[in-house]
């Protein structure tokens, strides 16, 4: 009998999983309370573990805990410990050997000039290598996050200021980085030179805020001022904003699952709503991959807004043919082989009533490990589906992402070790297609793929990183890297 750990990493390994956002704000009186409520629109990048650090004028207050922020940030925490009139946020997901409270971020330190907290969305991929250098000078690490080495970068430096240390520090690595971080007088928002991940500054009745995402300035009724610019660092002070650029500037490459799966609809991510695009890319897929069906169902959540898009293209009804059950924790323990083989219908339930002799075209946004599309293919046939067609609201996913996001290695991949056919096969669907690379650029509204300098990272896609991959170059340590990156956010 298989480990249960075992079986439950692989269901976990079957889905991507964005690995943090962040939050903050500067110059209000209840910033903790409102920075809570910013977590609250961000928990869907990350519900293993939050952190919140606050400061009152006179001394930093950190919380941070393990699990989701309504279970874990109450009105006694948050109003009672959490004084001052700045904070930053952070929610994580984290994958096994990351979980545990050291790794939970915010990080913060008492530095020579005053106390520091740093919060990171994204993965440095030269993070081994520099702590490496660092640990040899005399640095101890007490984390097995990547962002804890960017502290000590920052604490090393000779530069005279916060400002230029900071600087100092995020030339030194490479990667995906959205950074938001907090001294006793500033607030600092940094985005890597390629804007890999998404970083937007807002207003609230003139407080600064910092977020990963435009609906986590909704739930607080902020107002939207900008995307951060790849390569910008911006400095929030009581004076206002500062904006500097302390990078060569580069072609932006801004992450194209954020569209597919990662961000919220509601989310305005670099000037396009993510629920138009996503409607978007499901015409797209419906005018690629064209099948005779009597009903499109989704793989809910993710795969609704795309199963819209493919329906009214296709001019099929839409229906609800399949029902998530929301309230089923991950961790949800499975104690014998009869009952951990119901684990898909803990969260998903056949609509018999729907699915009963009907052709069924069944929408997903990607296809990693398989397993889960293996079984809720198999639960719309049991419901009485004549034929069951699958389409994938993304491309095979062939490559690992070393920018933030938990994937298997390439060798668990699906799509890296099987044609679409034997993918078919496996899964067992009458028939399977996926979104193509330039549907996909044209459903975010460009005209297609770029091959040369392609506009966005599309390496879970295409293999083509946009970056060195420093700690993975020359070894085989795809899993390290990635196990790394778990820790870190």
């Amino acid at each position: 009998m298989a480990d249960q750990a075992d079986v439950l990493l692989a269901e976990a390994d079957d889905h991507f999983h964005d690995e943090c956002g962040v939050f903050g704000i500067f110059g209000r009186q209840d910033a903790a309370a409102i920075v809570t409520l910013g977590l609250h629109a961000l928990q869907h990048r990350g519900q293993e573990a939050a952190g919140i650090v606050s400061y009152d004028g006179n001394q930093f207050h950190v919380e941070r805990h393990v699990g989701l922020i309504g279970d874990t940030f109450t009105k006694q925490t948050v109003l009672n410990r959490l004084k001052g009139t700045r904070a930053i946020g952070h929610t994580r997901y984290a994958t096994t050997g990351g979980s545990g409270l050291r790794n939970v971020q915010p990080f913060f330190a008492e530095l020579a000039d005053g106390g520091l907290a740093i919060a990171h969305n994204g993965n440095i991929t030269n993070a081994m290598t520099v702590q490496r250098r660092l640990q040899k000078d005399g640095s101890i690490f007490s984390s097995t996050s990547d962002t804890e080495t960017i502290l000590h970068l920052i604490a090393t430096s000779k530069e005279r200021d916060t400002n230029a240390r900071f600087v100092d520090a995020v030339r030194q690595i490479e990667g995906a980085f959205s950074l938001v971080a907090l001294t006793s007088k500033k607030m600092i928002g940094v985005r890597d030179p390629l804007g890999i991940r998404p970083l937007v500054l807002g207003d609230l009745d003139g407080a600064w805020i910092l977020a990963s995402e435009t609906c986590a300035l909704d739930i607080i009724g902020a107002r939207f001022v900008r995307d951060l610019k790849p390569g910008e660092m911006v400095v929030v002070t009581t004076k206002g904003v500062e904006s500097h650029f302390p990078f060569e500037a580069q072609k932006p490459r801004f992450c194209i699952f954020e569209y597919v799966y990662f961000a919220r609809p509601d989310s305005i991510v670099e000037g396009r709503n993510v629920y138009d695009v996503r409607k978007r890319i499901g015409a797209e897929l419906a005018r690629e991959n064209p099948v005779e069906a009597d009903i499109v169902v989704p793989v809910p959540d993710s795969g609704t807004p795309a199963a819209i898009g493919f329906a009214q293209a296709a001019n099929l009804p839409f229906e609800l043919g399949i029902i998530r059950n929301h309230y089923v924790g991950r961790t949800f323990i499975q104690p014998t082989d009869s009952i951990r083989h119901m684990g898909v219908k803990l969260k998903h339930n056949a609509n018999r009533r729907i699915l009963e002799g009907k052709r069924v075209v069944l929408v997903d946004d990607s296809i990693v490990r398989g397993t889960t599309s293996q079984k809720i293919v198999q639960m719309v046939r049991d419901a009485g589906a004549r034929e069951v067609h699958m389409r994938i609201a993304s491309p095979p996913t062939r490559a690992s992402c070393f920018y933030g996001v938990d994937t298997p290695e390439t060798a668990k991949l699906l799509a890296s070790r099987m044609s679409i056919e034997d993918m078919a096969e496996f899964i067992r669907v009458d028939s399977l297609g996926f979104l193509s690379l330039d549907g996909l650029y044209r459903a975010v509204g460009e005209e297609g793929r770029n091959e040369e300098q392609p506009q966005f990272c599309d390496a879970c896609f295409s293999t083509q990183y946009p970056t060195r991959l420093v700690d993975h170059d020359g070894a085989d340590n795809v899993r390290t890297l990635s196990l790394l990156a778990s820790g870190g956010h």
